[in-house]
């Protein structure tokens, strides 16, 4: 058995996915099943679901109309292990530099993402906890993570 993510979308599913799978790398196009002409609830011939999965989850797609928008209460964390990684993810997935805060961005779609730096989950669990909490202090005033500034944050 596997756990798939289901997304709601008001009609660009599709659009989301080929975003995606642009975006993250070995991620994979799947089925994109149509609407029925008999289904009320869409256009005929209209993409209805598409799979896609990235970091080796996977997500179904449902063009299901504007009933239920997105919001940041859920959000996808992606873990990376150096600051040009992290800058891809910033380039491709923020769309919304106002909903930046720490390490989480918005995308075009409205989905929440966290790019997080691994080295900083490491400082975390290091057990120093005056250490980590000026880190965790110093990062709730930072937008955009950077490496470096979490080293020095947690050294201070």
């Amino acid at each position: 058995m596997e756990l798939t993510t289901c997304l709601w979308f008001d009609g660009n599913a599709l659009d989301a996915a080929k975003h995606y799978i642009s975006t993250f790398p070995n991620a994979t196009l799947g089925m994109t099943v149509p609407y029925d002409p008999s289904n009320e609830h869409g256009n005929p011939g209209s993409v209805m679901t598409v799979e896609f999965t990235i970091l080796w989850q996977k997500f179904l797609g449902l063009n299901g109309g504007p009933q239920f928008p997105h919001s940041c209460a859920v959000s996808f964390m992606i873990p990376c292990k150096t600051q040009a990684e992290m800058d891809h993810y910033y380039e491709k997935l923020s769309a919304i530099p106002k909903a930046e805060q720490c390490w989480w961005v918005c995308d075009q779609f409205g989905i929440s993402w966290q790019i997080i730096p691994d080295r900083f989950l490491e400082l975390m669990k290091s057990g120093e906890k005056e250490k980590s909490g000026n880190l965790m202090k110093k990062m709730m005033q930072m937008k955009r993570l950077n490496i470096a500034d979490i080293e020095k944050a947690y050294n201070e």
